[in-house]
């Protein structure tokens, strides 16, 4: 694999990012989901170096992001976007596709219905639409507000292996690097998922900020949606409305997955690859 890591100052707070394929002038920007990394874009962002250049961040409060001193304010999608749009202005990118897994997803409908509009030609939603399933909101809630931690790192791979099934098939190899670059050792020793847990005041504090159907009807852009056939979050009733009211978007059911695809294999790849080049 070939990125550089790279920290960028966004609206005073420092954000890290992925860079591939920087000899590119089209560029994706491609965000993770609610408490994961950019790292988990990896095999895709690899993928697409080849045409394009990709740049994978790591949101205000996990991975080697900044956490924010002011979480009730922060962490919320008005924020998420108001810092995308200081990453792509820092990073001297005018125009861009976007490729979002679930909240990265949803950060994509905002920006690209208010801050962005105009700049995101492509939108790629990774198991993410307008409205996602409350029980499945809870679900998350209830494990991303109280991260585990365990004594080694080989305990919390196997943690990943179970709460992250639903992403599909991955490789011994590749359940090995998503631990590895999504874990932080605490003051006891004990190893816990890289992100910060006041995230969870998304929920708390920012009522109903992933129901987005005003920002969905006012997209005039292409949208590609990647539904996981099990999952649920993005509900088939959903689906079904995302194709036929604001963009009507594509969507394609993903096989084998849940909430939500890795993005980690020459099928997905293809269905992505396919939808950017138009």
């Amino acid at each position: 694999m070939s990125f550089t890591s790279n920290y960028i100052a966004c609206e005073g707070r420092e954000l890290h990012y992925t860079e591939w394929g920087a000899q590119h002038a089209e560029t994706v920007v491609a965000w993770h989901g609610l408490a994961r990394t950019g790292r988990d874009m990896d095999d895709i962002a690899q993928h697409l170096s080849q045409r394009y250049r990709v740049i994978c961040p790591d949101t205000i409060g996990r991975g080697l992001s900044q956490w924010s001193p002011a979480p009730e304010q922060e962490y919320c999608l008005a924020f998420y976007v108001k810092l995308a749009a200081a990453l792509v202005d820092g990073l001297g990118i005018e125009r861009f596709h976007w490729l979002g897994t679930s909240m990265g997803g949803a950060i994509g409908i905002v920006a690209a219905a208010t801050a962005l509009q105009g700049r995101i030609r492509r939108l790629v939603l990774n198991d993410n639409g307008p409205q996602l399933a409350d029980a499945a909101i809870q679900r998350i809630r209830s494990y991303a507000g109280n991260p585990a931690a365990f004594a080694t790192v080989s305990e919390l791979e196997q943690y990943f292996r179970t709460v992250y099934k639903p992403y599909g098939w991955l490789s011994n190899a590749q359940w090995r690097r998503l631990a590895e670059t999504s874990v932080r050792r605490l003051p006891d020793g004990r190893v816990t998922p890289h992100y910060d847990p006041a995230m969870v005041m998304q929920f708390t504090h920012h009522d109903d900020d992933y129901l987005r159907w005003d920002e969905w009807d006012a997209l005039d852009i292409p949208v590609l949606c990647l539904r996981g056939e099990d999952s649920d979050l993005l509900l088939p009733d959903t689906a079904e409305q995302m194709r036929n009211r604001g963009p009507r978007a594509v969507v394609v059911e993903i096989a084998g997955c849940g909430h939500a695809p890795a993005l980690n294999t020459p099928a997905q790849f293809a269905l992505v690859e396919r939808f950017l080049a138009g």
